[in-house]
């Protein structure tokens, strides 16, 4: 298998996706932050001082969705055409579960954006967090499904 990104010489380079059939295309990607029990409560008791956590983190990750471009180099703009991200409060970890959805319709997929959009809820969670908590960890981001192109369908 060879990487798309490389070319003959080794070079980094876009891959031309002007040949690619356009298609309806989805991603979902997961992740997490753990924390302290009292961070866990902070936020699930609505006390932190920066605000709704959950609300903003999950502003920022459809935001980050969008600015995905701008942030991976090699990342095809798209017209991103719905990002879902949920984040689900988890008392076992204890902390915040974060899945994200993209879809679009076009000539490449979104699993790029999918996985952005859980990072940046996950720093947004941090940043609003931080003044409590500093040893949050964010951990287990990945893509869990990828569907629509070429290579079909991918589940995690």
């Amino acid at each position: 298998m060879s990487l798309t990104h490389f070319d003959t010489k080794g070079d980094a380079h876009m891959v031309d996706v002007s040949d690619k059939a356009v298609t309806s295309r989805i991603a979902t990607a997961e992740g997490h932050i753990t924390m302290a029990q009292e961070t866990f409560e902070i936020i699930s008791e609505g006390r932190a001082k920066k605000g709704d956590v959950l609300s903003v983190a999950r502003l920022a990750g459809i935001m980050g969705a969008k600015k995905t471009p701008d942030l991976i180099p090699l990342c095809h703009p798209l017209p991103v055409t719905k990002v879902a991200v949920e984040l689900t409060l988890d008392p076992d970890l204890p902390g915040v579960r974060i899945e994200a959805t993209v879809k679009t319709t076009g000539q490449t997929g979104v699993e790029m954006e999918a996985l952005t959009a859980v990072s940046t809820a996950a720093l947004t969670v941090y940043d609003m967090a931080k003044a409590a908590d500093k040893a949050m960890q964010i951990g287990g981001i990945r893509v869990t499904l990828k569907d629509g192109g070429k290579s079909g369908r991918y589940e995690a």
